[in-house]
């Protein structure tokens, strides 16, 4: 399934994807009406445009923090359904916008085991963007031994 995943173009075609479904929910959502469908469309809005500008990396906090709108989408469908399935009302349509929105944490999670390898490979990322990346030794060439080869290291008491 990853290798799958990391064939070329698939990339584009499951960012387009997860747009493409968040703004269909995105637009049911403004097309309600009232206070609380407003704000849940304008938040599918606000993450779909974060799910592009996280493709497209054009900044390094941008690609340092790239695991987040994803997994704030995912959270943001999931508690939509949870909310449906609660308050209701149920309609064919609402039942169509949460098929669509499981759809949308289906590609999500592909997108997941795609660029970080599951979710483990998430949370190592997460922790790195927060607390930073542990410093790694680099492996010293020739080059580099040389020219510290004039600089002196204080010898311990």
């Amino acid at each position: 399934m990853r290798s799958l995943l990391q064939a070329r173009g698939v990339g584009l075609a499951l960012t387009s994807a997860i747009v493409l479904l968040t703004l269909v929910t995105a637009s049911v959502h403004l097309s309600l009406g009232g206070l609380l469908f407003l704000l849940n469309g304008l938040g599918y809005l606000g993450l779909a445009v974060l799910i592009v500008v996280g493709y497209l990396k054009p900044h390094p906090l941008v690609e340092r923090f790239d695991w987040a709108p994803r997994l704030a989408l995912m959270g943001y469908a999931a508690t939509t359904i949870v909310g449906y399935i609660v308050i209701g009302p149920y309609s064919t349509l609402g039942w169509a916008t949460k098929a669509v929105e499981v759809v949308l944490i289906g590609l999500l999670s592909a997108d997941v085991i795609r660029v970080y390898g599951g979710p483990r490979g998430v949370v190592q990322k997460m922790i790195a963007s927060v607390f930073g990346r542990p410093r790694q030794e680099q492996p010293r060439s020739a080059a580099g031994a040389a020219s510290t080869a004039g600089t002196t290291t204080p010898e311990p008491s």
